[in-house]
């Protein structure tokens, strides 16, 4: 399992009438714990394009549980379980700072797409090797 947890903090944009964060922000929040935990094994999204492939996510599902407000810090914890094959899946846990009750929960599905016909593909060698690599140090801690 690889984990990598993303601080965010509620900008007064992020919330909506009621005061609390908007419900759309935290796939924003989702995106950016993504990006960050794929940075942090050495897979930046520009990396990943270099290799000739797009990740968009097909499918996207979260879980409200508490709300978050302006200002609020909160701790986007960003996991990826297993080896992708052609789809990878990536879990969120939101938490606001100092507290241990989740706020959301979520999950995306991304599919690798080859860029240049647009068609899915298996992950890529590079692709898989960095995930392996990540899951083998996690799993001797």
């Amino acid at each position: 399992m690889i984990t990598n947890t993303s601080d965010i903090r509620v900008r007064y944009a992020d919330t909506d009438q009621m005061r609390y964060v908007y419900y759309g922000k935290f796939f924003e929040y989702f995106e950016q714990g993504r990006s960050d935990l794929l940075r942090s094994i050495g897979l930046p999204y520009t990396r990943i394009e270099e290799m000739g492939l797009l990740l968009p996510v097909v499918e996207a599902h979260a879980s409200y549980k508490k709300s978050a407000h302006y200002d609020d810090l909160l701790k986007v914890v960003t996991i990826v379980r297993e080896s992708p094959i052609a789809r990878v899946r990536v879990d969120y846990e939101v938490y606001r700072e100092g507290e241990k009750e989740m706020l959301v929960e979520g999950y995306t599905i991304l599919s690798f797409v080859n860029a240049e016909t647009g068609r899915p593909t298996r992950a890529p060698a590079q692709f898989l090797e960095a995930i392996e690599k990540a899951l083998a140090r996690t799993a001797k801690t």
